[in-house]
């Protein structure tokens, strides 16, 4: 499974991506769009910054999944929205909007899980490899 080294070091290299083209690449990863997801860190309450792909997009409202590659392990993005659901994301690297992290509830979850592995077959890849459910979070601008 991914490393932290390895995981913060694929997130320097997107970020250097998109500033060595002005944003031109690194905004898209299929057809998915790239957030930048800042969270307050649940034990420094220092921002952390991490860059993320959206398979869901309804109207202002994201969901991201916190599949960690297919760890056993969450993200500490996860962890840290879990602790503090106020969050800031920016989209496609527009400006920064305050929103609020929700968790996908047991009610919901079947059938989004089902659309996002449906499309994005990574994803199903990634829930087959450990044995946590893989959570969805939902983005709502506050």
């Amino acid at each position: 499974m991914p490393t932290d080294r390895f995981l913060k070091g694929m997130n320097a290299v997107h970020r250097a991506l998109l500033k060595v083209t002005g944003g031109r690449v690194g905004y898209a990863a299929g057809d998915m769009p790239v957030v930048e997801l800042t969270t307050v860190g649940r034990r420094t309450g220092e921002p952390r910054s991490v860059l993320l792909t959206a398979p869901v997009t309804e109207a202002d409202t994201l969901v991201v999944v916190a599949s960690r590659g297919g760890d056993d392990r969450h993200p500490a993005w996860f962890l840290n929205l879990r602790a503090e659901p106020a969050v800031r994301v920016s989209v496609r690297g527009g400006p920064e909007r305050p929103m609020r992290a929700e968790i996908v509830g047991p009610e919901e979850r079947p059938e989004l899980w089902a659309r996002i592995a449906g499309r994005y077959r990574n994803y199903a890849g990634y829930q087959r490899r450990t044995d946590r459910e893989i959570p969805l979070v939902r983005l709502i601008p506050t």
